[in-house]
């Protein structure tokens, strides 16, 4: 964090996600790693490999908060380049668009 922040990037670390279902509001339900300018979501993990449920949590995030793309960072395998994964968020609350036209 302290590097980042030193380079000119705003960094937000544990920072709380609130869902709203229906008429409940759930304060705090979430807690994202970091997220750096409002824009990137960072999944902090140390394990021997990442699953399926680590890529899910982070879309989660992804989703909650609007947000087009995250990366998970893993320090617990052999390599830094085999620990990082970048998810982007396809969702859209939108209405599905027109089929392509040739």
């Amino acid at each position: 964090m302290g590097k980042l922040t030193r380079l000119g990037y705003k960094v937000d670390r544990q920072m709380p996600i609130d869902i709203q279902f229906e008429d409940v509001h759930f304060q705090a339900a979430f807690r994202v790693d970091m997220l750096v300018d409002d824009r990137l979501v960072l999944e902090i993990k140390s394990v021997d490999q990442l699953h399926k449920v680590h890529a899910k949590q982070l879309l989660t995030y992804l989703r909650l908060m609007k947000q087009p793309v995250g990366l998970i960072l893993n320090f617990g395998g052999e390599t830094i380049k085999e620990g990082i994964r970048r998810l982007v968020n396809s969702h859209t609350d939108s209405a599905p668009s027109a089929p392509l036209r040739e």
